[in-house]
């Protein structure tokens, strides 16, 4: 195999999801609702097409389900790590161990869409010079 092509993710509400792959996630997008028969919206992530598609059968997690995140699948984005503490700071507080975590040549977070799907957001930059914070680790879970 040379890459991941594409990922769907299954949504419930394809309207409040749309907004937030797109605004929050920044994710670059390639066709919105509209342009399909049937409720998708098409967005690229570097070299990978991620679809939604309102399918009903969305996970549905939320802070009292989830005890862990490696408890269950997930999509991890990779980001600089401006965006990243960007979206640390935005999406903290969901659920208990969400992180940050020290993965070893990158440091990770998870967090959750509208409608549950675990997400992860990952930087393989340093931490700005002088900042310091605990990060999780493997041990943690």
């Amino acid at each position: 195999m040379d890459a991941v092509d594409h990922i769907n993710v299954d949504v419930d509400d394809l309207g409040a999801c749309f907004p937030f792959y797109r605004d929050v996630l920044d994710l670059d997008l390639l066709r919105p609702p509209e342009d399909f028969q049937g409720e998708h919206a098409m967005f690229r992530a570097g070299e990978t097409v991620v679809t939604l598609a309102e399918t009903g059968r969305a996970e549905n997690w939320d802070e009292t389900g989830l005890d862990h995140p490696l408890d269950k699948a997930h999509v991890a984005f990779a980001t600089d790590r401006e965006t990243y503490e960007s979206l640390v700071a935005d999406l903290d507080g969901q659920f208990p161990k969400q992180g940050p975590y020290d993965w070893g040549e990158f440091e990770g977070f998870y967090f959750l869409d509208p409608d549950g799907t675990l997400l992860e957001v990952v930087t393989y930059d340093p931490p700005a010079p002088g900042v310091e914070r605990d990060l999780l680790t493997h041990d943690d879970v």
